[in-house]
């Protein structure tokens, strides 16, 4: 006897089901598809515990008849497909019929459906698979799918889902792409009995756009348009000066379906070129229509990527649109103000010819000993003003600095220099330390204190901010709450898509600006979701959340400021490097200077 044999329907569903239902987020995709598909103009999705417990999908569309829905939950049963040619001109979204049959073979599914024509209405009860029961209930007109209890029947499929927060949001990314094109369509999306979004018909697409995301990321785009005899784009781009470091808001459509392609977002960073600095990427909501027969939309199970026919037009076409948008609105490159320069000095030995003619000044003579409130002050007389730098701070460092420092003796003996550096005096010269890097270090071991040993650090005290950031963002925020109190931020949520800063931690720059920064960046730091072990995941994201502080944090403004600012470096375990390696301060010896004059 061989040793082939055909797998019985209930597990084929089940190997299938691995592809198209990864997670709960993937049968939200398929349910709202197919209610999209059905002419929907309402559209409810009810979520219980991130869909573990729950996914239900309620839509006023065309329904089906009671034999059709018994049929759908069979594999491969589509109303779309009829022969091979049919699949050229794919206008929809689901049409190999896999979906409903891989979602009923991991979960409980009951399903009310009922047309215009009928009188009463279809219900169809599936148990993973193992049986139908069909009845006759009274219910409106469309289709109303439950899915309960998830991944039931296959525990290992269940137990690596990760955290409610985490599945929801993955729950708000597909319902966004879905119904961000069909501004006709009015969707609510709600958890746990709490409604998180609810979207009225819109306008236009810009207005729909503006309810799943923001205004404030609506009043940061410009309008592109192209025609040609390939393509036609339509759609908005970012603004340079609000692209941000963390990828969100880039959104490619065709023919009303969300898809990705890495190919066609290089065509927009092309045009991006001379206008954002490396690293940034600019929100985009790009919408293509080509014609059917040049678009296979067949390669992936879950048909987010599709192949173009003419891809290297289309991506020399999108990137002209978009660049000749930049150009109307007249933007100009931005410069980076926060690329790091090292301290050069000039060389005047041999060229110092150059320098001729220049009205250079003499410098004037200071005794830093003086003090003008004590008569007869002098270097011997004069009080020293004590600091951790001066008195014994820097036992644990790797160099006892402490040996190079003359004693301060008045506060106006250290200066800022371009707002990068700390320029005071040495026992053996000058002393110039990196202010951005002092701040890195300083924040770093406050991080790490807190994520260690439970020490929470100090906030500033500030009017509240409010930030929109975006209904998937706010979430992101809301699961690292916790962490991110016990790091001094006071944040809280604000309508479904906006927060409210409260408060930063200590160092932190803490005006309107420099918040709306320091969240971007934030948001950035938490949506890397890397596994380490627990000590060096602690001291990962703390080396992360000190350069997030350092870029933001506030200059000394003042002599007061900076010794404040030598003080906590020189009182940190290690002052000499950042957490990364990076020297933070330098010695500018006597001899070294002699050779510059």
């Amino acid at each position: 006897m061989g040793r082939l044999k055909v797998l019985s329907a209930r597990l084929s569903n089940m190997i299938a089901a691995g592809e198209v239902v990864q997670r709960p987020s993937s049968v939200v995709k398929e349910l709202l598809e197919n209610a999209v598909d059905a002419g929907a103009t309402q559209v409810d999705v009810v979520i219980t515990d991130a869909g573990r417990t729950l996914i239900q999908v309620i839509d006023d569309g065309s329904g089906m008849s009671p034999s059709d829905a018994v049929l759908c939950f069979e594999r491969h049963a589509t109303s779309k497909i009829s022969t091979p040619a049919d699949l050229e001109n794919i206008l929809t979204y689901g049409f190999r019929g896999e979906a409903l049959a891989s979602i009923a073979a991991v979960s409980e599914v009951t399903l009310r459906t009922r047309r215009a024509e009928d009188e009463t209405a279809t219900q169809v009860v599936i148990d993973g698979g193992s049986g139908v029961k069909t009845s006759t209930v009274s219910a409106p007109v469309g289709s109303n799918f439950a899915v309960r209890n998830l991944f039931y029947n296959t525990p290992a499929r269940r137990k690596f889902l990760k955290s409610d927060n985490v599945e929801f949001k993955h729950i708000v990314e597909e319902f966004t792409r879905v119904a961000i094109p069909r501004p006709d369509i009015a969707f609510t999306l709600s958890h746990n009995g709490r409604e998180v979004l609810g979207l009225r018909k819109a306008k236009s697409l810009k207005f729909r756009i503006q309810d799943v995301i923001g205004r404030g990321v609506v009043g940061d785009v410009v309008d592109i348009l192209a025609d040609t005899s390939v393509v036609k784009i339509s759609g908005f781009v970012g603004r340079p000066e609000s692209a941000r470091k963390a990828l969100g808001n880039q959104y490619f459509f065709v023919g009303g379906r969300y898809f990705r392609s890495p190919y066609l977002h290089k065509a927009v960073m092309k045009a991006y070129d001379e206008f954002i600095t490396e690293g940034l990427t600019p929100s985009y909501f790009i919408f293509l229509d080509v014609d059917p027969h040049s678009v296979d939309v067949n390669i992936h199970p879950t048909k987010t990527e599709i192949k173009f026919e003419d891809d290297n037009l289309i991506f020399q076409v999108l990137s002209a649109c978009v660049r000749e948008a930049l150009g109307r609105n007249s933007f100009g490159a931005s410069l980076d103000f926060d690329r790091e320069v090292a301290v050069e000095f000039p060389q005047t030995g041999k060229g110092l010819d150059e320098y001729k003619g220049q009205n250079l000044s003499p410098l004037p003579s200071i005794d830093p000993a003086y003090n003008p409130f004590i008569p007869g002050s002098s270097a011997d007389a004069a009080p020293s003003r004590p600091s951790a730098y001066s008195q014994g701070g820097l036992s644990a460092n790797k160099q006892d600095y402490g040996k190079l420092f003359q004693p301060s003796v008045a506060e106006q003996d250290a200066l800022v220099v371009d707002g990068r550096y700390v320029v005071t005096r040495s026992a053996s010269g000058l002393m110039i330390v990196n202010i951005r890097r002092a701040w890195e270090r300083i924040l770093y071991e406050r991080a790490l204190g807190a994520l260690t040993d439970g020490d929470v650090v100090s906030q500033t005290a500030l009017f509240p901010v409010q930030v929109n950031v975006g209904v998937q963002e706010r979430m992101l925020l809301e699961e690292n709450a916790s962490l991110l109190s016990s790091l001094g931020f006071d944040i809280s949520a604000s309508g479904p898509d906006s927060i409210v800063v409260g408060g930063v931690p200590e160092g932190y720059n803490c005006d309107s600006a420099g918040v709306e920064r320091m969240i971007g960046d934030l948001l950035l730091i938490l949506s890397d979701s890397g596994t380490a072990l627990q000590e060096v995941m602690q001291q990962k994201t703390a080396s992360k959340f000190a350069m997030l502080g350092s870029v933001n944090a506030r200059v000394p403004d003042s002599p007061v400021a900076v010794h404040h600012l030598l003080d906590m470096l020189f009182a940190c375990s290690n002052s000499e490097f950042t957490s990364n390696g990076r020297r933070i301060v330098s010695i500018l010896g006597t001899d070294e200077i002699e050779k510059r004059f």
